[in-house]
């Protein structure tokens, strides 16, 4: 079974029953338990939000920042000044862009709303993330959620950047083309790998099916994914989109890893 039949049946009537039984399921426990901190399991007033302690640890990333990366800067160089990353090793896609710094709080946001099921952090998590990437709409075609293999898609039941990408997609009022990139190659985790290592373990993973190649050829893209380590995952994307015949590819995620600072140039 393809990578794409997967994630074309999924959404279907099968996704329809899992939503709707987790929904009722998050109906009866409020009714019990009130809504808690992914966090700290600190009582919240709404499901999916932080606790105000929580909230605070929240870096928010805003200019100044890397043009290309996104890179936040300790002071700021002035319009257009490109960090020594993205001068020394330019990624195939033009802007990258991120909500919060992946620091401890934002780790434990991704980690419960990956591994723990815990769906209800996709509304508040995307709002986040429209707001930190709304340059990238203006001439945006289509939101591209980087995809998942099916195996990991089937143990998962459901893929964490499309979720994000349909609540950006609600705000941004740019469509998502959910089946225009698929994972053709089951890689390994990415956490633990080296930046050469990441780079190695996502070649050859991911495609555009030929059927789908009239919706990428011209279109301005943005990518959306998770988290940014290294950004090799989104710099094959960006390179199978663009080889494809996308006219412009951006990147947009939750979070980002920001290494100690480097002077900029």
């Amino acid at each position: 079974m393809t990578s794409a039949a997967t994630e074309t049946r999924l959404p279907s009537w099968y996704a329809r029953l899992r939503a709707g039984a987790r929904l009722a399921g998050s109906h009866i426990l409020d009714l019990g338990l009130p809504p808690m901190c992914p966090t700290c399991r600190e009582p919240v007033a709404d499901q999916g939000g932080l606790c105000a302690q929580c909230w605070s640890k929240l870096s928010f990333i805003t200019r100044p920042y890397c043009e290309r990366l996104g890179i936040p800067f300790p002071y700021d160089p002035g319009p257009g000044v490109l960090s020594m990353e993205a001068i020394a090793d330019p990624p195939a896609f033009t802007r990258a862009r991120a909500a919060v710094r992946y620091d401890e709080t934002a780790q434990t946001m991704v980690q419960s709303f990956k591994y723990g099921d815990r769906l209800d952090l996709a509304p508040a998590m995307g709002r986040w993330m429209a707001s930190g990437g709304r340059e990238l709409f203006s001439n945006a075609d289509a939101l591209v959620p980087v995809p998942l293999h099916w195996r990991r898609l089937w143990s998962r039941r459901f893929n964490q950047a499309a979720a994000l990408a349909k609540t950006i997609s609600r705000i941004s009022r740019v469509p998502v083309a959910y089946h225009v990139l698929e994972r053709v190659r089951a890689t390994r985790q990415q956490v633990g790998l080296t930046r050469n290592e990441r780079a190695t373990n996502v070649q050859g993973a991911f495609r555009v099916p030929v059927p789908r190649r009239h919706e990428v050829r011209g279109k301005h893209l943005v990518l959306v994914d998770d988290v940014l380590t290294s950004g090799a995952t989104l710099d094959v994307c960006s390179r199978i989109l663009l080889r494809a015949g996308a006219a412009q590819v951006d990147a947009l995620v939750f979070a980002r890893v920001v290494q100690p600072h480097r002077s900029t140039i």
